[in-house]
């Protein structure tokens, strides 16, 4: 029996199997190069084989790789003292996703909610989301794809459109029982879409004025993608509760829920907890990643590649016809298309590129952070390239 017949059918897989990367490359099976546009979905963003990540991982491994959270650990404290200072925030809480991630920070919210007296707390959350496959957290999300058969769902969301401060404003009115705002600052899997300037400034305003939390999912936008360290930076709109993960362990399965003011106090002893969350293995490769990302100052030049692929995708794109849509933020990049996109991956592949498509129609761009000039520009031309034999074809 193949052996990928041991495994549950849940990723529609594409014909390539890697056996190796370096930088934003990778090798497969026959020994063929692929430029990395993907990085792991946000995940690689110092490259494949960076050699502080490696020097991490072998340094921990043979000092200390799991000690249960009963007792002191160095490693995660540094990491914790570390990101809470390049993220302006006062305590961490570590699980091993993303969506654990989401999961301390919506459990923040419900317990801050009932010691105000509200006995069912509800999240506002926004049409097209995307945090996570967990219950709470599929739930959450804006996408009847990754709920579709999983009901019943998880109670206590309200529902309103991404980038629309006066639907807020409206639940505000009528809900006596919301305690806080969800919200992706880009949203990633919804089709890279970018709200207005001032938008998040927007809803921190709001949630001062209802006394609600703003939690900001930055597990796709953090680390420096967005062209800030977080992207509520951009508009110095600081949540009350953030969720990092993904570029955190640069493939390493770690992530992170962090809080400020009032929020950092409200998990005790025996409220939440995980058994590998926050380890020495993971949260020394993370504090790695934090050095190497100040060090080249990672959320300049993602600024700075994001806006020069922009550019070239829009003057290769402009009158192509078919392509709605070239938008992004940082190296979160989104080329929005007038149907279903999902043949462009395959044809990327076939050409030695690693894209994808989110949202149906949208080709998404999420590369490394440690692009080289001539890489960008490689992976610009080569996806308007295969963009434009798609819609011919």
């Amino acid at each position: 029996m193949p052996t990928e017949h041991y495994l549950m059918t849940t990723y529609g897989r594409l014909p390539v199997t890697f056996t190796h990367g370096e930088g934003a490359w990778l090798w497969d099976q026959s020994g063929r190069k692929y430029l990395d546009g993907l990085a792991g979905v946000a995940v690689n963003s110092l490259g494949h084989a960076h050699p502080d990540i490696v020097e991490a991982v072998c340094s921990q491994s043979r000092r200390l790789i799991h000690v249960s959270n009963w007792y002191g650990n160095r490693e995660q404290e540094a990491l914790g003292r570390r990101l809470c200072e390049v993220a302006r925030m006062d305590r961490a809480f570590f699980a091993n996703s993303g969506a654990e991630a989401n999961e301390a920070a919506l459990k923040l919210a419900r317990l801050r909610g009932h010691a105000r007296g509200i006995e069912a707390p509800a999240v506002i959350v926004m049409e097209g989301s995307f945090h996570g496959r967990t219950l709470g957290t599929l739930s959450a999300s804006g996408s009847r794809k990754v709920q579709a058969g999983f009901e019943p769902l998880v109670p206590g969301f309200r529902r309103v459109p991404f980038n629309d401060l006066n639907a807020v404003r409206q639940v505000r009115e009528r809900d006596q029982t919301v305690v806080a705002v969800l919200v992706e600052p880009v949203l990633g899997e919804g089709g890279i879409q970018v709200p207005d300037a001032g938008y998040l400034k927007g809803l921190r305003k709001i949630c001062d004025e209802a006394g609600w939390l703003l939690i900001l999912d930055e597990i796709q936008t953090g680390m420096c993608r967005s062209g800030a360290w977080f992207a509520w930076q951009l508009e110095d709109a600081r949540p009350d509760i953030m969720t990092v993960a993904k570029a955190l362990g640069n493939g390493l399965p770690i992530g992170a829920c962090l809080a400020h003011g009032e929020a950092a106090e409200l998990f005790h002893p025996g409220q939440h907890g995980s058994t590998f969350g926050g380890n020495p293995l993971v949260t020394a490769v993370g504090l790695a990643v934090v050095t190497a990302m100040d060090g080249m100052r990672a959320w300049e030049r993602a600024a700075v590649l994001g806006n020069r692929i922009l550019h070239e995708l829009k003057a290769e794109l402009q009158d192509v016809a078919g392509v709605k849509a070239v938008r992004g933020r940082g190296l979160l990049i989104g080329i929005e298309l007038d149907r279903s996109a999902h043949a462009v991956m395959t044809m990327a592949l076939n050409q030695g590129l690693l894209i994808n498509v989110t949202a149906d129609r949208v080709v998404r761009l999420l590369p490394p952070l440690i692009l080289t000039d001539d890489e960008a520009a490689q992976l610009a031309q080569g996806t308007a390239r295969v963009i434009r034999e798609f819609l011919a074809s």
